[in-house]
């Protein structure tokens, strides 16, 4: 197998850092604030009151008053990316995308609870289900570009990039998949697993090819 050529991963300078920090701080506002009042009875205003920052403010940061309820913790999404980018080209395109979420877990129950939050008021918010479902999608797309990438850059042998039809596409909707139904699970049962462990076990079946379990 070639070797792969070392990329250099850009950390976020402090300016960067101040400016994701003020958008979490919006969209942790708005998530709370619309879990205790409903979205229709949350301005703005009182987001931007919440977080600390001005109305012009929020809408440096969101296009739309409801995209703050939907785009918490976007940032996760890229650092997953970069860390499929940086992969071992001797993983598996599963394990790549395993390893690299299971790294963005690492003291994920600081974020559980506002999570959960945001899913219930998705739940009972119906315009903006579809608006997180678009947001999903975009990142799953996202995600699969950036496997089909690393995919081409390890491969073995020589010869252009190769034609990998449905598959990254597949391998980043599983992994997303798993990702959901490991939250969900973990929200559920709280005292039986924590959210590592269940993803973990969830990408173990994957890998399996999800055959009947056994006792």
């Amino acid at each position: 197998m070639q070797d792969v050529p070392k990329t250099t991963t850009s950390v976020p300078g402090l300016r960067e850092r101040k400016k994701q920090a003020t958008r979490n701080a919006i969209a942790e506002a708005a998530v709370r604030l619309a879990a205790e009042h409903g979205v229709e009875n949350v301005t703005v205003e009182a987001i931007s009151e919440a977080a600390g920052v001005s109305p012009r403010t929020f809408f440096n940061y969101f296009s739309s008053h409801d995209d703050a309820f939907v785009m918490i913790d976007d940032e996760v999404g890229e650092r997953i990316r970069q860390s499929v980018r940086d992969a071992p080209a001797d993983l598996t395109p599963l394990d790549a995308v395993r390893e690299a979420i299971v790294a963005e877990l690492d003291g994920f129950e600081d974020r559980q609870e506002l999570w959960a939050l945001q899913a219930q008021v998705l739940q009972r918010s119906p315009h903006l289900i579809q608006r997180g479902l678009n947001a999903h999608v975009a990142d799953e797309q996202a995600l699969a570009v950036t496997l089909t990438e690393w995919l081409d850059a390890t491969r073995s042998g020589t010869g252009g990039p190769g034609g990998y039809g449905i598959y990254p596409r597949l391998v980043a909707a599983v992994s997303h998949t798993a990702m959901r139904i490991a939250f969900e699970y973990c929200c559920t049962h709280p005292e039986e697993t924590v959210l590592t462990d269940a993803f973990q076990e969830a990408f173990v079946h994957l890998a399996h090819g999800l055959p009947r379990p056994t006792e």
